[in-house]
């Protein structure tokens, strides 16, 4: 048997799915994955956890909904599409998860909403009621209106910097990253044949930095770099973060379970024990 971490008592727990583990390569929906994500969630709520879903995949499912095969550059398009897919995405996951008799609830935020302190306080109440009322709160930036142009911050700028921020807010004990990567690499695998997989990291630096080049796919806007920074963050707030391959969601258990897969990024180093 191999290694296992040992972490710390996991109570309350973000997930982060990408749209590459929502959508196929031919801009079909996943629906065996959204069925396992919905399952392994519901499952652990049963089993008293507070779990977040932040969810990627609004544009990608507006680009399906409307049979499109390439994304658009023009941000009205892609709000548009977001603001189209969004309400899809959610129908979806509502069904997956009643399946599991498990409710979920919409929650659409915007970077300011977090700078301000009576907007903030309201943040925290909603996700604080869902939590006792037993509900899996699905998290997504409210991308029909986060542009640039309005006079104050309102993006975060993917759903990997959106994820952590809810990691941070939410005081979780850990963020949950599925790409459709192991982990993070020393280099690019599909580049470079003798690429390792970084079982820990404790921090974030240059040399980190300029090995984890390259955007995501054509339907998502993330890619390791925007990984790294998110990782970064939630290590600013001495909280834990794995990245891992979003393939099979209920890689989850074994994650929780303290199995040595995917990356790890935390900032103590941790006791393993043989498995």
């Amino acid at each position: 048997m191999g290694k296992t971490r040992n972490l710390l008592p996991l109570q309350r727990i973000v997930v982060k799915v990408g749209t590459s583990s929502l959508i196929y390569a031919n801009n079909q929906l996943n629906l065996h994955a959204i069925t396992r994500l919905a399952l392994v969630l519901s499952d652990l709520r049963n089993q008293g956890k507070e779990v977040v879903l932040v969810s990627s995949g609004a544009v990608g499912v507006g680009m399906n909904k409307l049979r499109l095969t390439k994304r658009p550059t023009v941000t009205p398009e892609l709000q548009a599409l977001s603001a189209i897919g969004q309400s899809e995405l959610m129908g979806i996951y509502s069904r997956a998860f009643g399946t599991y008799n498990q409710t979920v609830a919409q929650v659409l935020l915007t970077q300011d909403v977090l700078h301000y302190p009576q907007s903030h306080r309201n943040v925290l109440n909603t996700f604080d009621r869902l939590f006792q009322l037993g509900i899996v709160p699905i998290v997504n930036e409210n991308d029909a209106i986060s542009v640039a142009e309005f006079g104050h911050q309102t993006t975060f700028g993917e759903n990997d910097q959106l994820a952590a921020t809810v990691t941070n807010l939410l005081d979780a004990d850990l963020l949950i990253v599925l790409s459709d990567i192991d982990g993070f690499y020393s280099a690019n695998p599909h580049d470079v044949a003798n690429a390792q997989l970084l079982s820990e990291i404790h921090q974030i630096d240059q040399t980190l930095i300029k090995a984890a080049g390259g955007h995501g796919s054509q339907y998502g806007t993330g890619g390791m770099v925007t990984k790294l920074k998110a990782a970064k963050r939630v290590l600013a707030q001495q909280q834990q973060m794995v990245l891992a391959n979003g393939k099979d969601p209920q890689i989850i258990y074994r994650i929780l379970a303290g199995e040595t897969i995917g990356t790890l990024f935390t900032g103590r180093q941790l006791a393993h024990r043989v498995g």
